[in-house]
């Protein structure tokens, strides 16, 4: 009987890992902190030196507002 609980113990906590995980996951693809990760490694790649953070944030909103999108302002 103490398997069985132990084992919902873990069946517990290996969900409440996943949820967490998955919040943040979310919260750093909504933030962008995936786009810098994805940077820097695309910067390693290519064995570039990459762009401070700061420089890089400044750039992709320097693209956001310059592109032409479709949209109504």
């Amino acid at each position: 009987m103490g398997g069985r609980a132990l084992d919902r113990g873990d069946a517990v906590v290996s969900a409440l890992r996943r949820a967490v995980a998955g919040v943040r996951w979310y919260l750093r693809e909504f933030s962008g902190e995936s786009r810098w990760d994805a940077y820097v490694a695309g910067c390693a790649a290519d064995g570039t030196a990459p762009m401070s953070r700061r420089e890089f944030e400044r750039h992709r909103d320097h693209l956001r507002e310059h592109s032409a999108q479709g949209r109504c302002c």
